[in-house]
């Protein structure tokens, strides 16, 4: 099938290029052919976001938003912000100590899987054609090596690569050009970024786990509109923070993002999120309450300084598969969206034309970024993940307020953070164990149960998604180094070591568990695992994440 623009991924930014593109489209009266493919079985079911919502971007999108019935609902109403200085207590933070950029006045607490529900039918209505349950599985190339569209997955494949009655082949979407959208670490961005160098002359990438839970809580637990964040305490030799919104309907969402430059293998981000719904500032609101939805996805964290470049021949990196999210607000949605409507206008300036050079295209959607509120935003941001790095929570926090709240972003110098995240885990030897609590089934909770609350479903007799390159080195290595660090940082129970009764270890691969966090592919120290995408409709299914 022929487009003139095929998008990989219903998330704001690909949904928004998809808008973008229409309406421009339609002010130039010109008739536009646009597909969307998303690996999901609905459009916002593996959408997973906090998430305090700044609506920049869809003002900017769809001025009318609020008339439309955009899902923007809850207003913020108020942020407390702590540091946590062990499991029973905590400081709460004046305003003028924390970085302006974490105060949420005119932000709103949504779901993004409904926004992008809500941004997928307006895309419709514009033109789009929208295909969920299809993934992108493989990169079209043309002769002279440009991007000519992908190749979605072949359905109907046994365990063992044979051809079942359900068989379907893939399908060729081709297009003049191409936007992938996959958000963080996208299996086909990450083949795109080492292929056209589009990391040269940067700081490596840097990401993280984060983690959301869903809760129905008593009225009077309640307070609609409160942002509450924290720092310091479960997390002891890792960065990261928590998080606690206070939606419509008495409900809450609770998370825990784990900066994934951790140094101990013994760590194991699941539980440090069990852990810190114990805390009082925490249970305070949870007690009573009743769970119900689950799940984790990577963040891409690194900021501008390790920001992918967008533009390659025949076609664009969007939103966090380029490194779009700004850390320093711990907001990606809006920025996302506006990579997107960027790439958007630069493909209409040069969608008819014939012969157009890549570097002509590159070189304009730089211009359009780097004249954008976008690149302003992200460039006074640039040091705020280097500086938690290097410094530490509390003096990387004190440094971040200074530059954000008395410098207003004006950095006095570049910090550069070069460790790349799978080389910074020490040997199981020689770190110290950490000794968890079992949950206790009201606050805290198990891997297994908690993925059910996910939905995730995938088709057991098909090849597994979990691809090593060597099947060796969990064991000759991950094991005997890092204890087989994938049994703690995947968040789904993925990854087992299993002994036969020979006494014979080897891993095992539970992949009808995985809930695409794409965690292993990162983390993984000898980055020996290849996460790909499994047959069309698997992996969760977020109701309203």
């Amino acid at each position: 099938m022929e487009f003139d623009v095929v998008i990989v991924g219903a998330g704001p930014s690909g949904l928004a290029t998809a808008c973008r593109l229409m309406q421009l489209a339609q002010e130039a009266d010109t008739e536009l052919m646009v597909c969307v493919v998303e690996k999901g079985s609905e459009v916002g079911a593996h959408i997973l976001s906090g998430a305090v919502f700044e609506p920049k971007a869809l003002a900017e999108l769809f001025p009318n938003y609020k008339d439309l019935g955009a899902p923007l609902n809850t207003a913020v109403k108020g942020d407390d912000i702590y540091l946590l200085t062990n499991e029973s207590k905590s400081v709460k933070l004046p305003g003028f100590t924390t970085p302006k950029t974490m105060h949420n006045e005119g932000n709103y607490i949504v779901s993004m899987g409904n926004v992008c529900r809500w941004l997928a039918e307006q895309a419709e209505q514009l033109g789009v054609e929208i295909f969920p349950g299809f993934p992108a599985s493989e990169v079209l190339y043309n002769e002279d090596g440009s991007v000519a569209g992908v190749i979605t997955g072949d359905m109907g494949i046994g365990i063992n690569g044979e051809q079942k009655d359900s068989f379907m082949p893939g399908m060729e979407l081709r297009a003049k050009y191409t936007v992938f959208a996959e958000g963080s670490r996208g299996h086909l961005g990450k083949e795109l970024i080492e292929k056209f160098n589009l990391d040269q002359n940067s700081t490596p990438q840097h990401y993280a786990i984060g983690f959301k839970e869903i809760w129905d809580v008593p009225a009077e637990n309640h307070q609609e509109g409160l942002v509450v964040h924290s720092a310091g305490w479960p997390l002891s030799g890792a960065s990261g923070g928590a998080y606690l919104y206070h939606a419509e309907n008495n409900q809450i969402l609770v998370g825990l993002i784990v900066d994934l430059n951790y140094s101990n293998p013994h760590l194991s981000p699941f539980e440090e999120f069990q852990r810190l719904k114990h805390h009082p500032v925490y249970k305070q609101y949870l007690e009573g309450g009743k769970r119900v939805c689950y799940g984790a996805r990577a963040l891409t964290k690194g900021g501008l300084n390790a920001m992918a470049k967008m533009a390659f021949p025949g076609g664009f990196l969007a939103g966090c598969n380029a490194g779009t999210l700004n850390f320093a607000k711990i907001k990606g949605n809006h920025t996302a969206m506006k990579s997107g409507m960027l790439i958007a206008e630069t493909i209409m300036e040069n969608i008819s034309k014939e012969n157009v050079s890549h570097n002509d295209v590159a070189e304009q959607l730089d211009k359009k970024f780097k004249a954008s509120w976008l690149y302003e935003e992200l460039d006074s941001s640039k040091n705020f993940g280097a500086a938690i790095h290097k410094f530490g929570t509390f003096w990387g926090g004190a440094y971040n307020t200074f530059e954000q709240n008395i410098l207003g972003g004006k950095a006095l110098f570049k910090l550069t953070d070069m460790a790349v995240d799978h080389e910074q885990l020490t040997t199981a030897e020689s770190s110290p164990k950490i000794q968890y609590t079992k949950p206790d089934g009201k606050l805290s909770f198990d891997r297994l149960s908690s993925v059910f609350l996910s939905n995730t479903t995938h088709e057991e007799d098909q090849p597994c998604h979990l691809q090593l390159k060597d099947t060796n080195v969990p064991i000759a290595v991950n094991l005997k180094q890092f204890d087989e660090p994938a049994q703690r940082y995947c968040p789904a129970g993925v990854y087992e070591i299993v002994e036969s009764d020979s006494g014979e270890k080897s891993l095992q691969i539970n992949g009808q568990n995985c809930i695409h966090c794409k965690t292993c592919d990162i983390k993984d120290p000898s980055q020996n695992i290849r996460w790909v995408t499994p047959e069309g409709t698997g992996g969760p299914n977020y109701p309203n994440m």
